[in-house]
């Protein structure tokens, strides 16, 4: 019985379902985090009497065909980049984006990376990080003897320094835009990677059409909602136990069928 393959396919499908709520319900905490939805689609249909095929006679067409389909497959686990909601912190380092745009990262290799997540200080050298120690692009520097860091909406980075009458400007963020932002990779610590399904980064000044706004002593929170999520996993959790009913109603019937040519 093809039930039986057809009913595995689903058991399988809510499997990765399951497993792609419990990464965002896991992540609710985590800054920046952009939770994921599993895509399926159907598999192929099998004919067992096709459209359009001439009836008895060949006087006429048939209005209405048998397609019997096989199952569902995952065809994309999709990040869902909405904003977060701005959660304020003690730290001027941390920053949040208040619209389109990513952070660029530098990675351990010298390769550009891409974040939401703002939480960065300095390192021992006064370098602005993150908290894995990457720099933020463009490179930053902090004066040992500045006593604080002003960063307004549009990324211009100020320091106030002792015996200066004006703040020092020590740089300019930019921010990153993609065409498609769902085509990025996802690397892990809150990074992600350009692709060729994401196009080419388009960078530009916070603030400017098409960006997003920069505010200090804030931090983008994870967009999962909890509520969205219990109510899927038990929509999971109830399309597993039915393609299960499935497995165990073909397993009796097969059983009827041994039982009767014994």
């Amino acid at each position: 019985m093809r039930a039986l393959s057809i009913a595995a396919t689903g058991m399988n499908a809510q499997q990765t379902n399951l497993e792609v709520i419990a990464d965002n319900i896991a992540n609710i905490n985590t800054t920046g985090f952009k939770r994921a939805r599993a895509e399926f689609t159907d598999l192929l249909y099998q004919a067992e009497r096709a459209l359009g095929a001439p009836v008895r006679g060949g006087q006429a067409n048939v209005p209405e065909g048998a397609y019997i389909g096989l199952g569902v497959r995952t065809a994309a686990i999709r990040n869902l980049h909405q904003q977060g909601s701005l959660a304020q912190t003690t730290n001027d380092y941390d920053l949040a984006i208040n619209g389109r745009g990513f952070f660029q990262i530098t990675g351990p290799n010298g390769e550009t990376f891409y974040s939401r997540a703002g939480a960065f200080n300095k390192n021992d050298q006064g370098v602005i990080v993150t908290l894995d120690g990457y720099e933020v692009q463009p490179t930053m520097t902090v004066p040992q003897d500045a006593t604080r860091i002003t960063i307004n909406e549009a990324g211009e980075v100020y320091a106030t320094i002792p015996n200066q009458l004006e703040p020092q400007l020590l740089g300019q963020i930019t921010l990153a835009n993609f065409v498609n932002e769902v085509g990025l990779e996802p690397m892990g610590g809150n990074l992600y990677k350009q692709t060729e399904s994401s196009g080419d980064p388009v960078t530009g000044v916070p603030g400017d059409p098409g960006f997003g706004k920069i505010h200090q002593g804030y931090l983008e929170n994870s967009n999962v909602d909890a509520v969205k999520e219990i109510t899927q996993l038990i929509a999971a959790q109830r399309a597993y136990e039915m393609n299960s009913k499935v497995i165990q109603t073909v397993d009796s019937m097969y059983g009827t069928v041994a039982n009767n040519m014994r």
